[in-house]
């Protein structure tokens, strides 16, 4: 996900606003993080298929043994999207966190 770090913003602006140069680095890394959780969803993808598909020409036994690998890879694949795909923190949230830090000083 990405994160705002200090000195990213102009400074002097009450809603702070990143310059170009930081915009453009944050767009790649986004679309790097798009791209990684793609490719992180295409192996999930196609090595449970592979799984599944050994299960049931081995004699699909009673026990769907693939459901263990399918669900803990799939619990890390959700947060995987979760980082991706979350809205950055805001302004207010940036502030509040930075007066909750303020305070421990």
């Amino acid at each position: 996900m990405t994160q705002y770090t200090p000195g990213q913003y102009t400074s002097g602006a009450a809603d702070p606003v990143p310059d170009e140069a930081e915009l453009r680095r944050l767009a790649i890394k986004r679309l790097k993080d798009k791209r990684d959780f793609r490719a992180h969803l295409l192996a999930y993808v196609s090595v449970n298929l592979l799984l599944v598909v050994i299960w049931w020409m081995t004699g699909a036994a009673a026990f769907f043994w693939p459901v263990f690998p399918i669900l803990g890879w799939g619990i890390g694949l959700l947060f995987h999207a979760m980082d991706v795909y979350s809205p950055p923190p805001g302004p207010a949230e940036i502030a509040a966190e930075m007066d909750r830090l303020r305070q421990q000083r």
